[in-house]
């Protein structure tokens, strides 16, 4: 039985999905048989649906040439994201529309779409997951449906997954990490003696930190994080506005050397943990000791400590950003969805 996809929003991080599945296809990997897509829709690039299947490397050469699907002859195009959803033969829902945690649109009615017609959800999309993650679980078992969000927290690097899965029978006391890579570059940056502007400017030059960066040096990225971890992982309910926040934006260089002095390195932390019978949260730039397992972790990576009753403490380290890393975190969630259904 071959899984049916459909992808709402192909900028980098849909790309990257097609990018694998067109890269590997041939190879023999017997998961990549099993997904077949029909339909692209994005506001900018454009909007194709064929029912029997597309071309998704002739869909990229496309997006690589002109920058859109114009060109591409299909049965149906030029539909909306909800109709997409709604309307294709889709089993599959691929959501990865641009992030807002404040409304969470357009993705939370791409969500809501996809669950309520009784379609699988695979997103990487960071403002429904985090403005409304019982919600949205509610809605995919009343509906007898899958949705998985491995992607919201540190790309493709299997944090969600071990948490649920491998780690299942441990009692989480405190969850806190490098969730945000723009910002751990920075940081990294200044300890060679460069300015936060002059660190900043360079991130942006290589393509981690937006034109506007707030959404990544002012902490709003990793809160994001830290309130779907805090939901998913340690069962709490927290909401956006129950995060303490501060971003690294205060950081000196006289901050990071006297943190060097002391012994420790300026990162800039979410954490969740277990208060008085509470789950509380927050996310601040802190002084970590060298012998920390976060504090080796350099450079635009992200890192995840999981404090467990059972076996203590366990650290991953990986990518938290990238288009095929990115990718990647909606094709594991992918095959999650077809072992499932087998």
């Amino acid at each position: 039985m071959d899984l049916k996809l459909a992808f709402i929003g192909f900028g980098v991080v849909g790309q990257g999905l097609a990018e694998i599945l067109t890269r590997k296809k041939g190879t023999g990997d017997p998961h990549l048989t099993e997904f077949r897509a029909v339909a692209i829709s994005d506001n900018v690039k454009g909007s194709i649906y064929n029912p029997e299947g597309l071309d998704l490397g002739k869909a990229l050469e496309m997006i690589r040439t002109s920058g859109n699907l114009a060109g591409y002859d299909a049965p149906e195009k030029g539909w909306d994201a909800v109709r997409t959803i709604r309307e294709s033969n889709a089993d599959v829902i691929l959501e990865a529309t641009f992030t807002d945690i404040e409304t969470a649109e357009p993705a939370m009615a791409h969500f809501r779409a996809a669950l309520e017609s009784g379609k699988h959800l695979a997103t990487t999309n960071k403002g429904p997951t985090t403005l409304a993650l019982r919600e949205m679980i509610a809605l995919a078992e009343a509906n007898k449906v899958q949705f998985r969000y491995e992607g919201t927290v540190m790309a493709g690097t299997p944090v969600l997954n071990l948490a649920h899965r491998f780690l299942a029978g441990n009692e989480f006391a405190r969850v806190r990490g490098i969730f945000n890579g723009t910002t751990n570059f920075i940081l990294t940056r200044m300890e060679t003696g460069m300015t936060y502007a002059d660190a900043l400017q360079e991130a942006q030059d290589l393509g981690y930190a937006e034109a506007v960066p707030d959404a990544d040096v002012e902490g709003w990225d990793a809160l994001a994080k830290v309130v779907i971890l805090a939901n998913a992982v340690m069962g709490a309910n927290l909401r956006v506005a129950d995060v303490d926040r501060t971003g690294i934006t205060g950081i000196t260089p006289e901050n990071i050397q006297q943190a060097t002095s002391e012994g420790k390195r300026w990162k800039l932390i979410g954490e969740i943990r277990r208060e008085g019978g509470q789950v509380v949260g927050k996310v601040s730039p802190e002084k970590v000791d060298l012998t920390d397992p976060l504090a080796s972790v350099g450079g635009a990576t992200n890192a995840i400590t999981f404090s467990t009753d059972l076996i203590q403490d366990v650290t991953v380290v990986g990518p938290g950003a990238g288009k095929i890393e990115t990718g990647f975190a909606l094709f594991s969630d992918l095959v999650e969805i077809h072992r499932s259904l087998h």
